[in-house]
């Protein structure tokens, strides 16, 4: 009896490590067949940062045009999938503006977004920009203006700015270098 208890709760415990092991979530590289969620234009076409969503249940992230967009899905109430990793460019691994990368991607909740500054998103509406490093968020602001939020303190307001008015944004699509 001791031996059938010992296997049980070693089968157990071995199929708790592989659920574990099958529900780690990874950034997949961005290709030039990538559509926005929102917008259904290829993500490639768009400077700045991008965004991509996974969900459970789904093999295929969403992606984004702008991670702005990705935090407005965040707070979507229509939104009916549980969301299970996101991930985000890392603009202090980015080529250039231009090009972000299609691979330099991080957990969005351990980015350091800088929000309200004068450069637009690829989109040409506010946009939160992902750093890797504080002090590439920190240089960036002071070249172009903004603050730093973490993922969670991007506020509603910031990334639906169509619906509230454009106050308190730049109004005008000047280029990060």
């Amino acid at each position: 009896m001791k031996k059938v208890v010992f296997a049980l709760a070693v089968s157990l415990a071995l199929t708790a490590c592989k659920e574990d092991v099958a529900s780690v979530v990874v950034p997949v590289e961005m290709t030039d067949d990538a559509l926005g969620h929102y917008c259904q234009m290829f993500v490639a076409d768009h400077p700045g940062p991008k965004a991509q969503v996974h969900l459970k249940g789904r093999a295929e992230p969403l992606w984004f045009s702008q991670v702005s967009d990705a935090v407005a899905y965040m707070h979507d109430p229509e939104r009916e999938m549980e969301i299970a990793a996101v991930f985000v460019s890392d603009m202090s691994h980015a080529e250039s503006w231009s090009v972000p990368g299609i691979a330099n991607w991080q957990a969005a909740e351990t980015a350091f977004l800088v929000i309200e500054s004068d450069q637009l998103g690829g989109m040409g509406v506010p946009e939160a920009l992902p750093f890797s490093r504080q002090e590439d968020a920190t240089a960036f602001i002071a070249d172009r203006g903004g603050r730093i939020v973490h993922w969670g303190e991007v506020p509603e307001i910031y990334v639906r700015p169509a619906e509230i008015g454009m106050s308190g944004h730049a109004a005008h699509g000047e280029v990060m270098q």
